[in-house]
């Protein structure tokens, strides 16, 4: 039907609605209070009551003009009180009707099992070199804060490394827990024949950090025979990268 101004948006509304139990009685208690007999469309026996001529109303007191028996039914609408339904009905909620951001990664981690939360990637060409046998920073880092305890972080990293005629270990250190994420096993081992061979050396770990506080991970390494270990190049861009897993 055509009219003047906007169109309304659409809305789901119902109006609260009293049965009571009758006696031989004018006076009755109202469950929400109005401001008059024209606010209510009481029923008695099926059949709609004149506000102020059959009734009278005011706050949570009603009265009749004639006393109800006990074997009467009476009912009354609340005209004054349009009650919003809470649920939209099914299938009637689109994507436009989302505010962009408004589904947090909360929600998303409830019942997402094995899904994508959130990817953290970092790269870097700096190169550093290391004659240690225990394990010492890259500096090659990132930072992820979980969404929630039980989200696994899938740790990847694509790296080169140099050495002289031996062999190195990668491995990566999370701050949270002040420790490796290996348990006691390095995550990465690579042997060089002949020496000075620049190969690629890749990182792929499934971390379980229980946590929701922000974590940095950071990849370490060594030289296990005391030689000079290069690792990256300035001529390479390497990356690490964390994926929040929803369990």
């Amino acid at each position: 039907m055509p009219f003047i101004g906007n169109q309304p948006a659409l809305s789901y509304t119902s109006f609260a609605k009293q049965d009571f139990s009758t006696s031989a009685t004018t006076s009755y208690t109202l469950d929400n209070p109005v401001a008059n007999a024209n606010e209510l469309a009481l029923f008695i026996n099926f059949v709609r009551q004149e506000p102020t001529t059959a009734y009278s109303a005011s706050g949570t007191s009603l009265t009749l003009t004639s006393a109800t028996a006990s074997s009467d039914d009476m009912y009354c609408v609340y005209l004054g009180k349009a009650v919003q339904t809470v649920n939209p009905p099914n299938a009637s909620v689109g994507t436009s009707q989302l505010v962009d951001g408004s589904v947090t990664s909360d929600k998303l981690a409830s019942g997402t099992g094995g899904k994508v939360l959130q990817v953290v990637t970092s790269t870097s060409s700096t190169n550093i070199s290391t004659t240690s046998q225990t394990f010492v920073t890259t500096n090659f880092s990132l930072a992820i804060t979980p969404s929630t305890t039980s989200s696994k972080i899938l740790l990847m990293a694509n790296t080169t490394a140099q050495i002289n005629g031996s062999d190195i270990n990668l491995d990566i250190y999370r701050s949270t827990s002040s420790s490796f994420v290996s348990g006691g096993k390095s995550r990465g081992l690579i042997g060089m024949e002949p020496a000075n061979a620049m190969m690629s050396v890749p990182i792929i770990h499934l971390d379980s950090p229980n946590t929701t506080s922000a974590i940095t991970y950071t990849i370490y390494f060594r030289n296990n025979g005391g030689q000079t270990s290069s690792f990256l190049r300035s001529d390479v861009l390497s990356s690490f990268t964390a994926l929040e897993i929803g369990a």
